[in-house]
């Protein structure tokens, strides 16, 4: 028999230093889930600081990335049958108040549920260079998609439905958001924003450099700027 509880799913990268703060804070605002932490080849103590924390840990014998990641924890949740999973960061940037706040369109139809910084503005808000940065994806991935998308590179989202079989076998590789959204638009999944807040990390420094930030961002565009062009080719 299947698991009736939703999955809450914390990706993790050498966050020894904040992983098991998350880790309770979720379980307090979150008493109701299931909580996976899945560590992502990290080289420091963050798989034993999450178990310490009480959660269940999923290690991948190195690094492989965010959309590996994300892949890892949706399998578990297919595995076990959880009907639906929220997935956040485990560096304490994502308010687990949010998590019931996305669960809850998963369980009023949406399939992927996204977090965005930007519907109301309010809370912790990135570099202004990766604001425009995001700003530009969004007006691409809004064509590609049809409707307005605003916060493509948050990775606080929640996935039920055909969302977790879908993405459990299917991700785009390195940082997997904007492509995502295209991919979940094009497989005919209801998808749909969710005002959040974010936080600054509560320790550590982010993977993404800023010479990664804008290598990552060059190459997001040219991908999706390329769908656009052959879609309006096809038409």
């Amino acid at each position: 028999m299947g698991e009736t509880r939703p999955l809450a799913v914390l990706l993790a990268y050498e966050e020894e230093a904040a992983i098991g703060r998350t880790v309770e804070e979720l379980r307090r605002e979150l008493p109701e889930a299931a909580l996976l932490v899945v560590d992502d080849g990290s080289s420091d103590r963050t798989a034993a600081a999450a178990r310490a924390a009480g959660a269940r840990v999923a290690r991948h014998p190195f690094n492989l990335g965010v959309a590996a990641a994300e892949a890892t924890g949706l399998r578990y949740a297919l595995r076990h049958g959880h009907p639906a999973v929220v997935r956040m960061d485990g560096d304490g940037q994502h308010d687990p108040k949010s998590a019931r706040e996305l669960l809850g369109a998963v369980e009023r139809g949406a399939e992927l549920a996204v977090g965005s910084r930007f519907l109301e503005r309010e809370g912790f808000q990135s570099s202004a260079a990766r604001r425009a940065g995001n700003a530009l994806l969004a007006r691409i991935v809004s064509s590609l998609c049809g409707q307005s998308v605003t916060d493509p590179t948050s990775g606080l989202r929640a996935f039920g439905g055909r969302a977790i079989p879908f993405f459990a076998e299917r991700f785009p590789h390195d940082y997997p958001e904007p492509e995502s959204l295209v991919w979940a638009h094009r497989a005919g999944l209801c998808v749909e924003e969710i005002p959040v807040q974010m936080r600054p990390r509560l320790a550590g420094r982010s993977s993404l450099t800023p010479w990664k930030s804008g290598y990552y961002m060059v190459k997001v565009t040219l991908a999706l700027g390329l769908e656009l062009a052959r879609g309006r080719s096809r038409a």
